[in-house]
């Protein structure tokens, strides 16, 4: 067995670290360190190659055809579909919905029940209201038989006095009552008058917890479900609903456009408008310019023009909110414009300028080809092309700055 003498030493040359060790560890650092640069070098030329072979996102437009015919478009614009009679439905009080009878797309006629709120204070109200009538009746029932009583003892203390056998101040008291009795006949009228007044607040109290339709129609949003808080302004924050229901006419739905103040001189009422909405670009629909809006947008430059759609039960797909574009017509020609006849027609926003020079990217094969153009008439969002570009040409509307002749590029959809 070792005793504690017999135990080895330890000896403080074995806890060094060789040098060749320490010198390996030197090295490893030094080439980690060496490596960074490199790595970042690479990380840079592999972004720059992923970041050239990416394309650059594009929108496109079709370059229409010249309008066939006689009839020149003056003026090109876009808008939406606005209904002439669309009503937020509301509340003339404050109170809990306690049944809605109606859901979106729901159609209804005037005066239709949409919903009903909680009416059990206001018919309370209206109970103690003609309570109070009813009661003032009873009196005047009272005071009527009363007084028939008075004026018989009225009459006899009249005899009585004449007769000698009866005092001055008898006749007198008997002349009291029977004119007190006819004062509080009037009092209790009035009070039947007062009574039935305050009926016939409670009775509107009554009737203002039913809500109805206004007018014919097709509900667009239901605003309101059971059991919520409704109020005719804003209270309690989000908790308390403003409006029942939203409900819109379908049969005046017109077209409102915004025309730049610069070209409102080709508008004028009665001017055929040919549109198109965006959800049915394949559908023509011929309408008229209703009124000019007399006054223009100072912020946006423009001037608001309302649109009428004649037969418009034909076009029963025209919805609110829907987008249209419209071309205002000209007046009929029987022998064609003198000048230079357009090509085509494109948007303002695919033309581009260089030097005071006018050219549009052609999309083709995925590649961008730039051409060169001769622009014309200017009619609003369409400018008139004269060289340089056919109907059916696809062109860049929207793109970076920077694109070159040849660049591919991807279209959005």
């Amino acid at each position: 067995m070792a005793t504690p003498a017999n135990l080895p030493k330890p000896e403080l040359s074995a806890l060094r670290i060789d040098e060749r060790q320490r010198s390996q560890s030197k090295l490893g650092k030094r080439v980690f360190y060496a490596s960074i640069p490199v790595l970042i070098f690479a990380g840079i030329i592999a972004a720059a190659y992923a970041l050239r072979n990416q394309r650059p996102m594009v929108e496109v437009a079709t370059a229409a055809k010249p309008d066939p015919g006689g009839r020149q478009t003056l003026l090109n614009a876009s808008g939406y579909v606005t209904p002439r009679r669309r009503a937020t439905i509301a509340a003339k009080i404050t109170g809990r919905v306690t049944a809605v009878y109606f859901d979106e797309g729901t159609h209804v006629r005037e005066g239709q029940l949409l919903s009903t709120l909680d009416d059990s204070d206001v018919r309370r109200a209206l109970e103690a209201a003609k309570a109070d009538r009813n009661s003032a009746q009873a009196a005047i029932a009272d005071y009527e038989v009363q007084l028939k009583n008075a004026q018989i003892e009225l009459r006899r203390a009249e005899q009585l006095q004449i007769a000698g056998v009866q005092t001055q101040q008898a006749l007198d008291n008997a002349t009291m009552t029977a004119d007190s009795l006819k004062a509080k006949i009037e009092l209790a009228k009035q009070q039947v008058a007062g009574s039935e007044a305050r009926i016939g607040e409670a009775q509107q109290a009554v009737d203002n917890c039913t809500i109805r339709a206004p007018f014919a129609g097709i509900v667009v949003s239901k605003d309101a479900q059971v059991g919520e808080m409704v109020s005719p302004i804003s209270a309690g924050g989000g908790f308390t609903r403003t409006g029942i229901a939203t409900i819109v006419d379908m049969h005046s739905n017109e077209f409102e456009v915004d025309v730049n103040e610069s070209y409102i001189a080709r508008v004028e009422p009665g001017q055929d408008v040919k549109a198109i909405l965006d959800a049915y670009p394949d559908r023509e629909i011929p309408s008229k310019v209703r009124t000019i809006i007399p006054s223009a947008d100072r912020q946006k430059a423009t001037v608001k023009v309302r649109i009428s759609i004649p037969n418009l039960e034909k076009y029963n797909f025209i919805l609110p909110d829907m987008g249209v574009k419209v071309s205002f017509e000209g007046p009929s020609q029987s022998t064609p414009t003198k000048g230079p006849e357009a090509l085509t027609y494109i948007p303002k926003s695919a033309i581009r300028t260089d030097a005071g020079a006018s050219f549009v990217f052609r999309v083709k094969d995925g590649k961008v080809e730039r051409r060169a153009i001769s622009v014309g008439t200017d009619r609003g969002t369409d400018v008139a092309i004269l060289a340089g570009v056919t109907p059916g040409d696809s062109l860049v509307v929207k793109g970076p700055d920077n694109l070159r002749d040849g660049d591919k590029v991807e279209i959005r959809q």
